[in-house]
């Protein structure tokens, strides 16, 4: 690694970012588990 490698900023791959709305990642992951068990349920495969 050279010294410049190790200075440049780092460049953005179109991730996810690290700040955000946490809250909103959490409920909408809730959301999405109450829908899958909700449709698991009515389709009788549990």
């Amino acid at each position: 690694m050279t010294a410049t490698a190790a200075t440049a900023p780092r460049v953005r791959t179109g991730g996810p970012q690290e700040d955000g709305p946490k809250i909103l990642e959490h409920v909408a992951g809730w959301t999405l588990v109450v829908v899958i068990a909700m449709l698991v349920t009515q389709l009788g495969l549990l």
